[in-house]
């Protein structure tokens, strides 16, 4: 698992943690629908820290909080 998918996952185990709909994730961090979904697209290869930022501010937690989860302890190697 690489970095974007470990964090598109994070997000989805965090909306499905609160119960909470992709549009209702968008609305509560001031995001487009549009921009939410782009996340689980796999065609896409990077997500912001700044998109990542605005979805742990709606969700009330800190960066840290969302990268301290074990999907991040053993992602593969990025450098080619």
């Amino acid at each position: 698992m690489n970095v974007k998918e470990a964090t598109a996952k994070r997000i989805e185990l965090l909306c499905q943690e609160r119960g909470i709909a992709y549009n209702g994730l968008a609305n509560t961090c001031g995001l487009t629908p549009s921009t939410i979904y782009s996340i689980f697209d796999s065609s896409r290869k990077d997500i912001s820290l700044s998109t990542v930022k605005k979805i742990c501010d709606g969700l009330e937690i800190t960066l840290g909080e969302f990268f301290s989860h074990p999907l991040f302890d053993t992602l593969e190697q990025e450098i080619f």
